[in-house]
């Protein structure tokens, strides 16, 4: 009986060691398994549609329709390198986690501007009291009537910040992977908050970085991931969507003075980053209860 206890105690030790070097074995490292962290850091280029822009304010209220508007890249190419101005380019920011198998949820800063073109023709519709504006000479009832902006005079931008501050849901896909190098596909969708950072000209007064929660964006994303040694990346997006600001502030301590607008816009972007296998061991889900 003795020998019989002790084999079969040998036999369940065993089994136990077994059944821990199986299931805490190291996982391997593959970029859409869960429990992988993902961070990235990039640059974009912007496009928006037309619009129009309502802007609300003491003694007026009037829309500025088929308003075109740009981005604004930095040109100096030492701006992207240099670790006191990376924030001053149009950038991208990043960090994901896949929370299970081929779906990565993610939170990030989005950094876009928008900036307001001038000579070219748009439509006035509005109210502008008498003595408001004594630059433009804008005064009166509006209905549909053409102007020409300049700068100096009229002008409405977000180059501080466009912001788009986003949560994104991603389906992946491995495409290829051999040795130290693996092809991903990520498609999703988004949905976020918008902070602006405005600058507005109007009536002979330029207010800069008037700082306000300004509306909502929704965004749909494709990206393809280029994977090295497992743990670096280099992805491509390319994002499309709409943005909903119905209260930009324009002047600041005067939360009556917004605009608002609706638009369309897409972006291309590049950014680097780093995968992090933050589970690195199997785990014990499937483990006999003794």
């Amino acid at each position: 009986m003795r020998i019989l206890i002790t084999v079969f105690l040998s036999l369940f030790c065993l089994s136990l060691n077994a059944q821990y070097k199986t299931y805490k074995k190291p996982k391997p490292k593959k970029s859409n398994a869960s429990g992988t962290l993902n961070i990235s850091w990039g640059y974009n280029l912007s496009s928006y549609t037309k619009s129009t822009i309502q802007f609300v304010g003491a003694g007026y209220d009037f829309k500025i329709a088929k308003v075109k508007a740009v981005d604004r890249p930095s040109k100096d190419i030492k701006t992207y390198f240099n670790p006191n101005t990376i924030t001053v380019p149009q950038f991208n920011f990043r960090i994901g986690y896949n929370y299970k198998n081929n779906w990565n949820l993610s939170l990030g800063y989005d950094h876009m501007k928008y900036v307001m073109v001038h000579n070219t023709p748009y439509l006035l519709t509005g109210r502008i009291n008498s003595g408001v504006d004594n630059v433009t000479n804008w005064a009166g009832n509006y209905a549909g009537d053409s102007i020409i902006t300049d700068e100096q005079t009229f002008h409405y931008e977000n180059t501080n910040g466009l912001n788009y501050i986003r949560l994104e849901v991603a389906k992946l896909r491995v495409w290829h992977r051999s040795g130290n190098f693996a092809f991903t596909s990520l498609l999703g969708g988004s949905a976020g908050a918008i902070l602006s950072f405005n600058d507005f000209t109007f009536a002979g007064r330029k207010d800069m970085v008037t700082v306000s929660l300004s509306g909502i964006g929704l965004s749909t994303h494709l990206g393809g991931r280029f994977e090295f040694f497992k743990h670096f990346f280099v992805q491509m997006n390319a994002a499309t969507g709409f943005m909903m600001q119905s209260r930009v502030k324009t002047r600041p301590n005067d939360y009556d003075a917004y605009a608002r607008q609706r638009f369309g816009y897409a972006s291309g972007e590049i950014v680097i980053g780093g995968l992090f296998y933050i589970r690195p061991k199997n785990d014990c889900n499937s483990c006999p209860n003794w």
